[in-house]
This record gives structure tokens, C-alpha cells and sequence, in this order.
């Protein structure tokens, strides 16, 4: 359905033409772009006709995917204000800013966490249908280059005044705090095991808007408040982490960027960087290498002299992954031989942030593997696929998962087809016990590399296995 201007929409006509795409051409887009997140939409030429020359304005997730559909033949974000269709957009900028004051950086994160619920009550799919196609790398400049030149606040007691509602009259305390954390290690913990898709794991946007919330919006001493903004950011970062892995890209960024937020305010510098190094992972793969690289650099320049041992190596190990996106071998190799060295620095005594208890040499060794994929190079990917795999665990099902199908890459690229269908029977199989769709995007991307071999009975038995998996919405 569209809502009637009373004006055509020369903005959307002038954008068109530069972009050189036809009517037919942009509803073709925009309906590909919505069934890649599970709506589907039978716009044509003839819709297309009615925005521009009649001014008419598509309801719902249109206006964003309009957008989106333009930006990537544009090469560049477009905001709704540039094709003439701002007045659809019920919260352009929720969650992409990056307040300088502490109070307009609280009143952000609670924001995102209620609108987050409100879309969901609204029955529409959720707010992350009507911001669909928003997700652009260029939103993390700004909130990257602010923490690096101040990574925390003054202070951050705060005596709320009236306006502000009934949280003013919360007083926070360490076992608020408590709650928060422990709420993020269970939540990490069903994320691992089950995927970001997970029931358990979708309950992290509830706990910040019901428990979150409140207790930024409460009092609290300066020394309260920094643990309440570090426990904080901890669960919105795994809310944009979960949100990440079930395909909401527009929801991680957002997520990730209060979470940046929030770790300055708790003048947590090594959460920040951790932080970073998920923007960066999101970058990574999401096709933009340079910018992965910049932001993994950022967490590891301002955590040097600060961050334990293990944690510079994460740091690096992302950074690593980025070089390898971007094809740069020797960049990428340079990384990961320092992310070892970190990690063998490294002493079970060393107070490491709690929030790093998943990394270890096997998690090392399995995103080496994924570097030598990107740079094609199958008997690196098989040596430290072993490695990886040599200690299968049911605390990382998820992990495990997809280092079967990237050794089940490497076993194919090195000519071994039997091997690569037998690992991708096993990726298979535990992909189908989890709720993931970046896990499913790497079974879809084995079969994709497998089509050459598409008579072979072994190829065909694996695509029957998978079938179901593909054709489980994420």
C-alpha cells in the first residue's frame, strides 16, 4: 500500500536518472532486496511510475529498500531525505549516533532498546524490517575516530531529575550490575551453543529494555554507574553479536555502536576494543577488508599497555582476518604470526577480561584457517583446520560447525571430494541443530563451490542433506 502526495517526487526521478536505472530495474531490486529478508513484495514498473510521477509513498520496509536498492548502484549510503522520502522513515538515525554527552549517549542506547520492541509489538517483523538496508560501513567512522580521541568520560554519576520518568527514582546498586552481567555470560553461553537465532539468545533485546534501561536511567555513583555502562555494553554488544549472526546487519551496527558507547562511559578500554574488533568482523564480512582492517587497528593502538596478553592476539587475529578479505597475504600473514606470539605470551594468571573466555589456540587456529581460505591457500586452510577441529566441543557448536565447512573448502580445493562432502555432511548436521544463518550462508556458499560437481552421487547427497537447512528462513 502507498500513502498519496500531492506533489510528484522529483527527488526520487533525479536520483533514478543518475543512477541509470529503469522503473522495471528498481522494482526488480527492491523486490530481490526484500525476499533476501523474508518479505515478499510484487512491485513493477508501474509502482515505480506512481512514486515518481504521482508522489505516492510505499508503506512499510519500501522507502528503506528504495534506498538501498539505489545506494548499491550508487556505491553510497543514500538517506530517504535525498530521494524525497524522509517523511517514511519512522526513526532514520535510532542507534547510528554517537553522543559527546554522557546524557544524550544514555538517552541512545535507551531508545534503540524500546524501538526495538516496539516494531516487534507492532507485528510488522520488527524494526529491523522498517530499517532494512541501512547497514553502511561508513556509520562506524565517526563512532570509531570519537572513542579513539577520548575513550572515556569524566564522570558518569548521575542524580536524574524528573523528566526523566520512573527510572529517575531507581537507585542502582553492584547487584543490579550482577544481574546485567550474569545475564550476558548465560546469554553468550545459549548464543554458542544454539546460534544467535536461538529463543534463549533473542531474549538479550527484552533483558535491555525491561532490565537495562531502567538502570541507566536511575542514580548512581560514579563508581556504580562505570560498572553499570561496562555490564551494559557487554549485553548490547552480544544483542548486535546475535543480531549479526541471524543476518540483521542494520540491528548489529546499531547495537555494536551503543555498545561503543556505553564501554567509553564505563572508560572500559579493552571492552571498547573488543568491541571494535565485532565492528570489524562485521566489516570483514560484509566484503569491506580496508575498513575491517581500520577498525581492528583502532582497538589494538589505544589497548597497547592496557589489554592482557590474549587480548592483543584476539585484536590482532581480527585484524588478520581483515587483511585477508582485503587479499593482502603478507599483510595478513604478519598479523596472524603476531597474534600467536601474543597468545604464547600469554599466562593462565593473567587477569583477562571475562568477556575473552572463548578464545584459545583453537579459536586462533580455526580464524587462521579462514585467512588462508580468502587467500587461497589449501594446505594452510588444512593444517590449522586440524588444529581447530582437534578438540570438538559442545560448549561451541556453532564454531564447530563452521570449521567443518571451512575444512570441508579446503579438502575440495585441494582435490579431495570425497573428503569435502563427508566434512559437509558433518557441518550439515550440526548446522541443523543450531539457529544460525551465518552458518547457513557458509553451507550455501560449500554447495555453491560444489556445483562443478553436481552429477556426482556423493555432491548430490550432500544438496539433499542441506536442503532442509536452505529452506529454514534464519
Amino acid at each position: 500500500m502507498s500513502r498519496e502526495q500531492r506533489e510528484p517526487n522529483e527527488k526520487l526521478g533525479a536520483v533514478l536518472a543518475l543512477a541509470g536505472i529503469s522503473n522495471a530495474g528498481l522494482a526488480r531490486r527492491v523486490n530481490d532486496l526484500g525476499a533476501q529478508r523474508g518479505l515478499t513484495l510484487r512491485y513493477d514498473k508501474t509502482s515505480v511510475a506512481r512514486w515518481v510521477s504521482k508522489g505516492m509513498v510505499p508503506q512499510g520496509a519500501a522507502p528503506h529498500l528504495i534506498a538501498a536498492a539505489i545506494g548499491q548502484k550508487l556505491g553510497r549510503p543514500v538517506p530517504l531525505h535525498e530521494i524525497g522520502l524522509a517523511d517514511a522513515d519512522p526513526a532514520p538515525e535510532v542507534g547510528l549516533t554517537f553522543p559527546r554527552d554522557l546524557a544524550q549517549a544514555v538517552k541512545s542506547a535507551t531508545e534503540l532498546y524500546r524501538l526495538d520492541l516496539a516494531g516487534r509489538r507492532a507485528g510488522s517483523g520488527g524494526i529491523w524490517q522498517s530499517l532494512a538496508g541501512s547497514f553502511a560501513v561508513s556509520a562506524y567512522a565517526t563512532p570509531a575516530s570519537r572513542w579513539l580521541i577520548t575513550p572515556a568520560d569524566s564522570s558518569v554519576a548521575r542524580e536524574p531529575g524528573l523528566a526523566d520518568g520512573p527510572g529517575a527514582a531507581l537507585k542502582v546498586g553492584h547487584s543490579d550490575v550482577q544481574k546485567l552481567r550474569e545475564a550476558a555470560e548465560d546469554a553468550s553461553r545459549w548464543d554458542s551453543k544454539y546460534g544467535g537465532g536461538d529463543w534463549r539468545s533473542s531474549m538479550v533485546p527484552e533483558c535491555l529494555r525491561v532490565e537495562a534501561a531502567p538502570l541507566l536511567l536511575g542514580s548512581y555513583s560514579d563508581e556504580v554507574g562505570r560498572a553499570l555502562f561496562g555490564a551494559s555494553a557487554e549485553l548490547t554488544r552480544l544483542a548486535g553479536w546475535m543480531a549479526f549472526d541471524t543476518g540483521q546487519q542494520e540491528a548489529a551496527q546499531r547495537y555494536y555502536i551503543q555498545a561503543l558507547r556505553l564501554a567509553r562511559a564505563a572508560a572500559d578500554v579493552p571492552l571498547g576494543g573488543y568491541v571494535l574488533a565485532t565492528m570489524s568482523l562485521q566489516a570483514t564480512y560484509r566484503g569491506f577488508g580496508d575498513e575491517g582492517v581500520d577498525l581492528a587497528q583502532a582497538a589494538l593502538e589505544r589497548n597497547r599497555g592496557l589489554a592482557t596478553a590474549r587480548t592483543m592476539s584476539f585484536f590482532r587475529l581480527v585484524e588478520a582476518r581483515a587483511h585477508a578479505r582485503a587479499g593482502d597475504a603478507q599483510a595478513a600473514g604478519a598479523a596472524l604470526k603476531d597474534a600467536e606470539n601474543w597468545l604464547e605470551r600469554s599466562r593462565d594468571g593473567d587477569n583477562d577480561p571475562s568477556w575473552l573466555a572463548f578464545y584459545s589456540y583453537d579459536r586462533f587456529a580455526a580464524d587462521a584457517a579462514e585467512c588462508y581460505r580468502d587467500l587461497k591457500a589449501p594446505r594452510q586452510v588444512r593444517r590449522f583446520t586440524e588444529q581447530a577441529l582437534s578438540r570438538p566441543t559442545e560448549e561451541f557448536v556453532r564454531s564447530h560447525g563452521l570449521r567443518l565447512v571451512v575444512s570441508a573448502v579446503a579438502e575440495l580445493e585441494s582435490g579431495n571430494l570425497d573428503a569435502a562432502c563427508e566434512q559437509g555432511v558433518r557441518a550439515v548436521e550440526v548446522a541443523g541443530r543450531i539457529s544460525s544463518a551465518r552458518t547457513t550462508e557458509y553451507v550455501r556458499d560449500l554447495l555453491h563451490r560444489l556445483e562443478p560437481y553436481g552429477d556426482e552421487p556423493r555432491v548430490a547427497e550432500l544438496r539433499e542433506r542441506a536442503r532442509p537447512l536452505l529452506m529454514t528462513p534464519a
